[in-house]
């Protein structure tokens, strides 16, 4: 999507509260003993009570109002009756329609305590979103964003998941751009002034890719393997980025 109206950063603005305001209560209730279907139904109830609806039910069928993925699992996790348990690295990846504008964020982090490994990857992860969304300006390359990543990445000794990227947002869950976000030097699409658009870098202990599982939507690294992700839906301006899912 390209924003053309003040209403357009409005409602993409309006629809990235609701989303944030699901996630968060979502990970205040993330304890030990707790499922991740009862953390859904939070995020679930959360969602219509604002008038949302779930963006991987819309337009996936997704049979979950969201994505709750633990431990080797990096993405499309399906809630259901797991428990969580202390030291256990969680993602809970939040999209949601509102009003015709949809917004997606993301982020991994520790049940309880973790070790210093977990809190490390999930750190990193976080500092290269941070640092990418500072290198946003309209007419840079798309590439600007891989080059920030994969510099967290390297100085880290991070593998970037390959098989897992970042995507345009706004209109529906998934547009154009699709790209990776690691460094590709031959990148030539540009940050055109407007666009909307995921930062979601997936980092890895060891592995690059990640396999489907027999559920035909969880996707994992190896077992024994940590992965982590942390995403943000954001607009492009001239003068950097609005963040609407912050």
């Amino acid at each position: 999507m390209t924003v053309n109206s003040e209403e357009d950063i409005k409602k993409l603005f309006a629809a990235g509260k609701v989303v944030r305001g699901a996630f968060e209560r979502m990970k205040q209730a993330a304890r030990a003993g707790v499922s991740t279907a009862e953390l859904d139904t939070i995020g679930g109830h959360y969602l219509k009570n604002h008038g949302a609806r779930s963006a991987p039910q819309l337009y996936y069928d997704f049979p979950g109002a969201t994505c709750i993925s633990v431990n080797e699992e990096a993405a499309h996790g399906i809630p259901g009756p797991r428990r969580l348990a202390d030291g256990d690295m969680v993602n809970i990846d939040v999209s949601a329609e509102l009003n015709g504008y949809v917004a997606d964020m993301g982020e991994s982090f520790i049940v309880g305590k973790g070790t210093p490994e977990q809190e490390q990857l999930c750190y990193a992860v976080q500092s290269a979103v941070k640092a990418a969304i500072e290198k946003i300006r309209s007419g840079r390359s798309l590439n600007v964003i891989g080059k920030a990543v994969q510099k967290i990445a390297d100085k880290f000794g991070y593998e970037i998941v390959e098989n897992l990227g970042s995507h345009g947002v706004g209109n529906s869950i998934h547009e154009e751009p699709s790209y990776i976000p690691m460094d590709n030097p031959m990148e030539r699409r540009r940050l055109d002034e407007g666009l909307v658009l995921t930062i979601e870098p997936f980092f890895s202990t060891g592995a690059n890719r990640v396999e489907e599982q027999a559920d035909g939507w969880t996707l994992c690294v190896p077992e024994g393997d940590l992965v982590a992700q942390f995403e943000h839906t954001l607009i492009v301006t001239r003068r950097g980025a609005l963040v609407v899912t912050a």
